[in-house]
């Protein structure tokens, strides 16, 4: 399975391709010297990853062509909202507005979150998914996710895998054993974007993370995220010119007192710092924050959302506080999953034009329908774990996680079923172009 469709190249403007799938046109950054108008390349997170010969390229698009435009009527059926059915509450008039193009405030975000009725959580989510299908259709990131290894110096407090938790199994997969899995996941199971994900440590050297990053991109193209933790803004520099073209880095929560309460040791404005540096270099930014931590307050959820624009992030990603038990928040209370649904909303009000919002794992933990219900408000993102077996569940960031035991074939096809009942092409068509 193929998670790109191949486009043709229509156009350049600037550093960035024109490319056609099908009639719509998308831009990606290209870094290729040689690439010219009428080339058919691969794209993913918005970055023009290799090109493709016309002969394989006309092949996919034919076997692709009639599924496409199936999916997009099943999706266009889903997204359908009729707002005139809904009387003229506060809400109606609200979303009425933020369909017609209005950025909502704090305050007007804050009452839509204060919402509990079932009937007006069922709005805010079908709101969120019209957006989500008028700006972005009805493309479905789908990742990969590689744990290279468990190991971790940090102390927070929720964290299964931080330092306080001795209980678990340490591991630190070897920088060869890391390539070669990413090489089996683009090969083997057609991955064209992969996270590589660690705990933050000094379980390698900045140079043998460069050494991955640069030897999967020369033997398997693809667009390669860093998920490392804060490894200083050289190293950031030293991840990008080694290839590295996205981040992976949640700011877990905008409020520094809270913050400073859950990562003892640690400091917000250097985690800010990496993520802006990241943005200036060129990187394409994926945070976000965690729901449900304690002390939380609605405003800091929404300030969270806010944050989350400012740092101009390509994806967005929120999940829920899933404390590990051995951890010193074991006892925090379950989070009702609609607290989770309605930030993904939100998220799509806010930055309805861009933004791609990931259902994560941790959704996925908290309540086995999350991927269908995340992704019917507002979401356009998954990531499959294609981490090996052996090593999956001693990344136990948090208790009982979903697909730890998943081989990497179930997970495709279960979640193409999912994508394919809800009209969703599981491709990046690439990006709308931020200021």
């Amino acid at each position: 399975m193929c998670y790109a469709i191949p486009g043709k190249v229509k156009r350049f403007e600037g550093k960035l391709a024109v490319i056609d799938y099908f009639g719509e046109e998308r831009k990606a950054h290209n870094e290729l010297d040689n690439l010219l108008v009428g080339d058919y390349v691969y794209a993913q997170g918005g970055y023009v990853i290799t090109k493709v010969s016309a002969a394989e390229a006309e092949s996919t698009l034919a076997a692709w062509k009639e599924t496409f435009f199936e999916l997009q009527e099943v999706d266009v059926e889903l997204s359908r909202l009729d707002l005139g059915s809904h009387g003229q509450s506060r809400l109606v008039k609200s979303i009425d507005r933020i369909m017609a193009g209005h950025i909502p405030d704090q305050e007007e975000m804050l009452d839509i979150f204060s919402q509990t009725d079932s009937e007006k959580l069922e709005l805010i989510y079908k709101a969120a998914n019209f957006l989500r299908q008028k700006h972005l259709s009805n493309s479905c990131c789908v990742h990969g996710i590689i744990e290279i290894s468990n190991l971790c110096d940090k102390s927070c407090n929720y964290c299964g895998i931080s330092i306080l938790n001795e209980k678990v199994k340490r591991y630190r997969m070897a920088p060869d054993e890391v390539v070669a899995t990413a090489i089996d996941a683009a090969e083997k199971y057609g991955f064209k974007s992969l996270v590589l994900q660690s705990g933050e440590s000094s379980a390698y050297t900045i140079d043998e993370l460069c050494y991955m990053v640069r030897t999967i991109k020369e033997k398997a193209p693809m667009l390669v995220c860093v998920s490392f933790g804060e490894v200083g803004l050289d190293g950031l520099e030293k991840l990008y010119k080694a290839g590295a073209r996205a981040i992976l880095m949640r700011f877990e929560t905008s409020n520094p007192i809270l913050y400073a309460k859950l990562h003892p040791g640690q400091n917000l404005d250097l985690r800010l710092a990496h993520l802006k540096k990241a943005y200036e270099l060129g990187y394409l930014v994926m945070t976000g924050g965690l729901i449900g931590l304690p002390g939380q307050s609605d405003e800091d959820i929404i300030n969270d959302i806010i944050l989350t624009k400012e740092l101009k992030a390509e994806m967005a990603s929120f999940g829920p506080c899933l404390a590990h038990p051995d951890t010193p928040l074991a006892n925090i209370k379950p989070l009702d999953k609609n607290k989770v649904l309605k930030t993904l909303a939100l998220m799509r009000f806010y930055d309805r034009d861009n933004a791609k919002i990931l259902v994560t794992t941790a959704f996925e933990t908290l309540d086995k329908d999350a991927r269908k219900d995340g992704l019917l408000a507002g979401a356009n993102s998954v990531m499959l774990n294609v981490t090996p077996i052996e090593y999956r569940g001693h990344y136990s960031i948090y208790p009982n996680r979903a697909h730890a035991k998943d081989e990497i074939a179930d997970q495709i096809s279960e979640t193409l079923n999912i994508l394919h009942a809800l009209g969703r092409a599981p491709t990046d068509l690439g990006i709308a172009e931020r200021s």
